[in-house]
C-alpha cells in the first residue's frame, strides 16, 4: 500500500507542475533537468563540474551534453580549475544569469498559483505535511534546506545581484521600514535613487552590491558605493536584514563584506549615515570598528529622527592614494 500511494502521489504531483512536458517546462526552451542545472550555477559563483555531476546524480555524458548546449547559447562558460586542470570550473554568463532569474521567477509563480487554490488556513498543514516528507526520506542525508539540496553550503549565502535583485532591495526597504518605523514612502523613493544611480553608472573595481540569500530566496543587502563628497571614502549603504533572517549573522557578514571589498579595492577609510534609532545595525557598526563622529535632528520620511555620521579609517592617509 505504501508503494502504491508514494507512485500515485509522484504521477499526481509530476502532471501538477508539468514535468511532463518536455522542453516546456515554466513556458522556455529548457527540460525541467536543464532548469535545475541551471538553477544550481546561478546559486554558486564558480562550481566544479565533477561535483555537480555528483550532487545531481546525473549521468556524466548526459550532464557534458547539457552543459555544451549552454556554453553553445552563451550562458556559460567553462575553464580549468584552478586546484586541479583536469577538472572544469562552471560559471554562469550575464545571459545565463538572466536566465536563471527568469526560470526562478517563473518558478515563483507557479508555485504561488498552486497555493492560490489552497484555503489560507490549510496552507500551514499542507507545508508541515511537506516538510515532514522531506525529513522523512532524507533520513541520514544532508538536509535540503538551501538554494542547493544535500549542498556542501550550509545556512545563508552572500553573492552577486542577479536580474530583479535591485527592484527587491528598493521594495523589501520599503516594506521593512514601513512595518518596521512607520517611514513613508519618501524612503522607499530615495532608495529607488541609489539603486538606480548604482544601475546606470558603477565602476565594478571600487562599487559593488551583495545580496543575502536563505534557503534559496533573497533576505538581505548592502552596498559600497564611492563617496561623491569625499574623496578616497567608500559609503556604506542600504543594509538589510529581512526580520526571519535575522540571528543568522548576515548583517555583521555583509558589513564585513564591505569594509574588505573596501581595504582591498584601496579606500582610505568607509564612512556610512544612519539614524539613532537604528539600535541594531549600529551596534553592528561598532563591532566593526566604526565611530560615530556627528549627529543631527530632522524630519524625513514622515518621522522625527536623529541622523548619524560614522566613520571607519582602513588605512594610513599620509602613504595611500585615493583610487580613481
Amino acid at each position: 500500500m505504501s508503494i502504491q500511494e508514494i507512485r500515485a502521489f509522484n504521477r499526481f504531483y509530476t502532471n501538477l507542475i508539468g514535468a511532463l512536458n518536455y522542453g516546456k517546462h515554466l513556458y522556455t526552451p529548457y527540460t525541467l533537468t536543464e532548469s535545475r542545472l541551471l538553477y544550481e550555477l546561478a546559486h554558486a559563483p564558480r562550481t566544479d563540474a565533477a561535483e555537480l555531476r555528483a550532487e545531481l546524480s546525473l549521468d556524466a555524458g548526459y550532464l557534458s551534453r547539457m552543459l555544451t548546449k549552454f556554453e553553445r547559447e552563451g550562458l556559460l562558460e567553462r575553464t580549468p580549475s584552478e586546484q586541479d586542470a583536469r577538472r572544469q570550473q562552471i560559471t554562469l554568463t550575464r545571459q545565463g544569469r538572466g536566465t536563471a532569474a527568469l526560470l526562478d521567477e517563473r518558478a515563483r509563480e507557479s508555485v504561488g498559483t498552486l497555493l492560490d487554490r489552497v484555503e489560507p488556513d490549510e496552507r500551514p498543514r499542507l507545508v508541515e505535511a511537506l516538510r515532514t516528507a522531506r525529513e522523512i526520506l532524507s533520513a541520514g542525508e544532508t538536509p535540503a534546506d538551501g538554494p542547493r539540496a544535500g549542498a556542501r553550503r550550509e545556512g545563508p549565502v552572500l553573492r552577486d545581484p542577479v536580474p530583479g535583485d535591485l527592484g527587491w532591495i528598493v521594495q523589501r526597504h520599503g516594506a521593512v521600514y514601513a512595518a518596521e518605523y512607520g517611514w513613508d514612502a519618501t524612503f522607499e523613493g530615495l532608495v529607488a535613487r541609489i539603486v538606480a544611480d548604482f544601475a546606470t553608472d558603477h565602476d565594478e573595481r571600487l562599487e559593488r552590491v551583495w545580496m543575502a540569500e536563505l534557503d534559496g530566496r533573497p533576505v538581505g543587502s548592502v552596498m559600497c558605493v564611492r563617496d561623491h563628497e569625499t574623496p578616497g571614502a567608500a559609503r556604506l549603504r542600504l543594509l538589510l536584514v529581512e526580520p526571519e533572517a535575522r540571528g543568522h549573522g548576515l548583517g555583521e557578514r555583509m558589513v564585513g563584506a564591505v569594509v574588505d571589498f573596501a581595504r582591498d579595492a584601496g579606500y582610505r577609510e568607509v564612512v556610512l549615515w544612519t539614524n539613532d534609532l537604528l539600535t541594531a545595525a549600529r551596534k553592528l557598526y561598532i563591532r566593526a570598528g566604526f565611530t560615530l563622529v556627528g549627529e543631527k535632528p530632522h524630519h524625513s520620511y514622515g518621522a522625527d529622527l536623529v541622523g548619524q555620521d560614522w566613520r571607519l579609517p582602513l588605512v594610513d592617509e599620509s602613504v595611500v592614494d585615493s583610487p580613481s
